[in-house]
């Protein structure tokens, strides 16, 4: 289980994209994120008429370490750290360490 998963709402802690917002759209293999809205990089992409893809510059979310990145605690508004824990029926979930909630709940 991972601490940060799909359809979290994070904010970023460093970088140039540092207290923005955004949902997770793709969680990657290696350890990076893909978050809607954030870390934009123009990218100048060659047009596929077969394809029927257009060419030019077209503006692309690239990928943010996931250490890069908190939850946002709901209660809070804020960042917030998280934790697991393994409830009385043995299910594990993820809860936030300021306050002690379950995330999701």
């Amino acid at each position: 289980m991972n601490k940060i998963v799909k359809n979290d709402q994070v904010v970023v802690i460093a970088g140039k994209d540092k207290g923005r917002q955004g949902n997770v759209t793709e969680r990657l293999s290696n350890g990076k994120l893909i978050i809607q809205g954030i870390n934009i990089a123009k990218k100048h992409q060659k047009g596929n008429p077969n394809a029927g893809i257009p060419g030019g510059i077209v503006e692309k979310e690239m990928a943010v370490d996931a250490s890069n990145v908190m939850l946002v605690n709901p209660a809070t508004g804020k960042g917030d750290r998280v934790g697991f824990k393994i409830l009385e029926d043995g299910k594990k979930v993820r809860y936030f360490k300021s306050d002690g909630e379950i995330v999701g709940a």
